[in-house]
C-alpha cells in the first residue's frame, strides 16, 4: 500500500476514526482529523501553538470554543448536498468542544499558530464558491477558509469532482519557494465517494520522478501531498468530494502547472492578421 494513502480505521472511544499529525505525516505543518460521532457524543480538542479549523463534513452540533457557544452549528445531510458546510476558527492554545446533534462527521484541521484572534463562526457568506475548469475538467469549489479570511497558517477549501471528471487538473504543484509564482504548502486530500462503493484515482509525483505513485483512492482515504504535482480522476458512475488541508511558511496559494500539460488552460493563439 502507498505511504501516501492512509484508511480509516474503527472509531476510538472518543470518535477518531484518522489521524495525521505532523510527526507522522514526516512534515512540518498540518494536521488532520477525522471524527465521526453519535447524537450526544463529544469531542474535546485544543493545542497550544496549534491552531484549528472544525469543519462539520456532515451533521450538525454545539461547538464550544474559549467562552464562546455557537448552537446547531452545520445540517447537511451529506457533503454531496449542494450546502455549506458548518464551521469554526479555533485560535491556537484555545480548548474547544464540539458536542453532536444526531450523526456527525467532522474534520479537524490543524497548523502552527500564534494564538492571536477569538474563535469564531464561519459564516456560509464567507466561505466563497467558484466552479473551475470546463467540459470533463469542471469540478466545484468551496473556499472555506481562504488567504482572504484571517488565519495564521490554514488554507481549507471543499471540492465536488463530478463521476468522470478530473480535479486538481492539469497537474499543479506548491513545492518551492518563488516569490510571486509559487509557495511551499503541504496538503492533505480527504475523499469521500458517493455511491460509497466506488473509487477513484490520485497521482502524485514530481518532475523528475524521485516520487512517483499511482493511489487507488477509496471512501474515507486520506492522500499526503508532502511535494509534487497531484492530479485526481473520478471514476466513471461516482461523484468524488475532497476536503484539502494547506499550510506551509507562507499562507498563500500560488501553485505550478506541470509545463508538459499546461497547454490544457493555455488560451487559444490569436488568429493571424
Amino acid at each position: 500500500m502507498s505511504r501516501l494513502r492512509i484508511r480509516p480505521r474503527t472509531p476510538a472511544a472518543d470518535g477518531t476514526v484518522l489521524s495525521v499529525t505532523p510527526e507522522s505525516a514526516g512534515w512540518s505543518h498540518v494536521g488532520f482529523k477525522v471524527v465521526k460521532l453519535a447524537d450526544g457524543q463529544r469531542h474535546d480538542g485544543g493545542d497550544a501553538g496549534r491552531e484549528a479549523c472544525l469543519v462539520l463534513v456532515s451533521g450538525s452540533a454545539d461547538i464550544l470554543a474559549g467562552g464562546e457557544r455557537f448552537d446547531d452549528v452545520g445540517g447537511r445531510v451529506s457533503p454531496f448536498e449542494d450546502r455549506a458546510p458548518g464551521a469554526a476558527y479555533v485560535p491556537a492554545g484555545v480548548q474547544w468542544s464540539v458536542l453532536a446533534r444526531g450523526d456527525v462527521e467532522l474534520a479537524v484541521c490543524t497548523a502552527p499558530g500564534t494564538g492571536q484572534g477569538a474563535p469564531r463562526l464561519i459564516a456560509e457568506a464567507d466561505m466563497s464558491r467558484e466552479v473551475r475548469g470546463s467540459g470533463t475538467n469542471t469540478r466545484h469549489v468551496r473556499n472555506i477558509l481562504p488567504e482572504t479570511q484571517p488565519a495564521d497558517a490554514l488554507l481549507v477549501v471543499e471540492v465536488v469532482t463530478p463521476a468522470g471528471h478530473w480535479s486538481s487538473y492539469p497537474p499543479h504543484k506548491h513545492d518551492a519557494a518563488m516569490p510571486g509564482e509559487e509557495t511551499v504548502l503541504e496538503e492533505t486530500y480527504y475523499h469521500r465517494v458517493s455511491p460509497p462503493q466506488g473509487f477513484a484515482f490520485q497521482r502524485v509525483y514530481s518532475a523528475d520522478r524521485s516520487l512517483d505513485e499511482a493511489i487507488a483512492v477509496e471512501d474515507g482515504d486520506v492522500v499526503l501531498v508532502p511535494r509534487g504535482y497531484h492530479p485526481v480522476g473520478a471514476a466513471h458512475g461516482y461523484d468524488l468530494y475532497y476536503l484539502n488541508v494547506m499550510a506551509g511558511p507562507e499562507r498563500r496559494w500560488l501553485f505550478r502547472n506541470d509545463p508538459d500539460h499546461a497547454w490544457i488552460v493555455a488560451p487559444p493563439p490569436s488568429p493571424e492578421a
